[in-house]
Formats: C-alpha cells, structure tokens, sequence
C-alpha cells in the first residue's frame, strides 16, 4: 500500500542538496526563495550543502547522504526541498538507509526525481515531482506551478484536480527576470499518439522521473519496479510520467527500450511524455517516431508535451496515487486519488 505524507501549514521545511548545490555567485536565489517560504508561514532549514557546489556536487557523497538521511529522521521536518536537481545523486543510493525514512514529502525534479523514484519503489512513500524550491523565488507563482501546496496538503483518502498550463517557457531569459520568474509566453498544447487528436483518458498508479537518471537503476537493487508492482500497488496497472532532459531521440529511444526489457512497462496502462529541451532528432528520427513506435509495441496510449520537467511550469505529480488523466483539443486534466 502506498503511505501519503501530509504538509502542515507552518510546518517545518528541509533544505539540502543531494546533489548540486548552490554556488556563491547565486546565494541570493536561494535565500530569496526560503524567504518566500517563511513568508508564507513556514519554517524553514538549511543544511551546508545547499551553498556549496564543486565539481558537479554539492559535497562529497557522504557528507551530502549524512545530511539528507538526518533530515529525513528529523520529525521536526515535514518536508525534503532540494534547490533543484544536479548530475551525481546516484552516488548516494548505497549509503543511504532508506528503512529509517520517516514518512515525509520530498519535492523536486531533474535528478530529485531519482531520489523519488527509489524511495517510491523501496518504501511505498508517496513522493512528490514538480516545481524546484529555486524557481519559487519570484513574487507570486503561476497556477500551476502554485498548486504545489494544495496538492502535499491532500488528505489521504481525498483528490486533487490539476489542470494543464495555459502557456509555457520556450527558453529561460535570465537577463529578464519575471517576477514569477517564468515568461510563460508559448501556448500549451498537450497532444497524443494513437488517438489523433480523439480525446484521450488513462489510469494508474503514476510513477516516473527523469529519464536520463532512473534508467540508471535498471537492474539494481533501487529499480525494483516488479516488487513495487506486485507487493506495494497489488498489480494495479502503472501510468508512467517521464521527461528528458538532454537525450537525442536515438538514447532516447534505446533507454525506453531497455525499459521495456527490463520489464517496467509490463501491466502498463499509458505513459505520458513531458515537454522537452532535447529531443534532437538523429537522421530524421524525431520524439514523435519514438512516442509512436512506443505506442504501436505496448498497445497503450501515449500522451506528450505535458507540464513535466525541464520546460515549465510544471504540474505536480505524486508517485504512487492513482490518477486519472484526460485529453482533449490540446488541454489536460489530472486527477489524483490519494487511495493506499
């Protein structure tokens, strides 16, 4: 069964980096961004890995797992907010005692998304992928990326209902600065394979990430996906979110595979695809070649360009709850039971 951390409001919240930090340079975005937080009422506490950052890390492995694992024993704090993702979390999987976790929220995305992906998978804690605690440095956030606090404040038992952006950011103008840090300029459009433009509905358990990072605990100890299916989620069927960061559709293509034969998208229900900066399409072979062939092997409906990942805002996924996610004339809507 799958156990929901709950977010008090007031509550405590944990600032560490399991993998990058933040550098000197950039010390006034992080302190701007708890600043919002505890003008919202809430607590907040930073670790030193948060304001340091050498060679693609915050600190070495074990400092950086040593200060995560303490916060996540903390029942002071009631939720685990990276400033945002990195390149090296993998290095912390094995000196990490996943047992000793209490029941929290995590919150993040980029490589965050392999720390919620195991702990998901090993624990059955709901974990939460969306907006990095960075991009809530601005004077007020757009709609869907605010629905962050209604949706870690779901009761178990209870839904939440998100709706797909009305526009998103094509490219990051840092010279520009938005005071919701964002320039959602771009017209949203969610789109499927299989179906056309048909309306499209799927259902299941959501569990996904990073692709560029979760496909790295294939075969692992922290990739279980067969256990979580059979003994967590008692074989209800899977909805897989994924989004990549910087693969060209051929790795792309060969990390879905792989998927596959590892047996990840067995019992799967549909996958939907969030919008991307990469994609690079390799010989004329593009995204959409993949999403079809994708669709056209597994016999399930596959959603794409969806609030997910590295081209925001983003809607904020809970892995483990069981969703309902419909499409229809480019707009989406997520609903997400909070059931064991």
């Amino acid at each position: 069964m799958i156990t929901y951390p709950f977010l008090d409001k007031g509550a405590t919240i944990g600032v560490t980096a399991p993998s990058s930090g933040v550098s000197v340079g950039l010390h006034n975005l992080l302190k701007q961004a708890c600043d919002r937080l505890e003008q919202r009422g809430y607590g907040v506490a930073v670790g030193e890995t948060a304001w340091t950052q050498e060679k693609a890390k915050s600190a070495p492995a074990i400092k950086r797992a040593k200060e995560l694992q303490d916060m996540m024993e903390n029942d002071q704090i009631s939720l685990i907010f990276p400033p945002w993702g990195g390149e090296l979390f993998i290095e912390l999987l094995a000196n990490l005692d996943f047992s000793k976790f209490e029941n929290k929220w995590i919150l993040g995305y980029s490589d965050t998304s392999l720390l919620l992906f195991v702990v998901t998978l090993k624990r059955g804690i709901a974990t939460a992928h969306g907006t990095n605690l960075i991009d809530l440095r601005g004077e007020f956030s757009d709609d869907t990326t605010a629905m962050w606090e209604k949706v870690l404040s779901t009761k178990a038992g209870s839904s939440i209902v998100q709706y797909s952006s009305a526009a998103y950011q094509k490219e990051w103008q840092h010279d520009k600065p938005s005071p919701c840090v964002f320039h959602l300029n771009e017209q949203t459009e969610w789109k499927s394979i299989a179906a056309g433009q048909a309306p499209v509905k799927v259902e299941g358990r959501l569990l996904g990430g990073c692709i560029d990072v979760i496909r790295h605990v294939i075969g692992t100890p922290y990739g279980d996906v067969r256990h979580f299916q059979e003994n967590v989620i008692q074989n209800e069927p899977i909805l897989w979110y994924l989004e990549n960061c910087e693969l060209s559709t051929a790795d792309l293509r060969r990390s879905l595979v792989q998927m596959k034969l590892a047996g990840w998208f067995a019992n799967c229900s549909g996958i939907l695809f969030g919008r991307s900066p990469a994609n690079t399409p390799v010989d004329g072979y593009t995204a959409e070649d993949v999403y079809q062939e994708l669709s056209e092997e597994l016999q399930v409906p596959i959603i794409y360009d969806v609030d997910c990942g590295h081209v925001p805002p983003q809607i904020t996924f809970i892995n483990g709850t069981y969703a309902e996610v419909e499409v229809a004339d480019g707009k989406g809507v997520v609903t997400q039971h909070f059931k064991p």
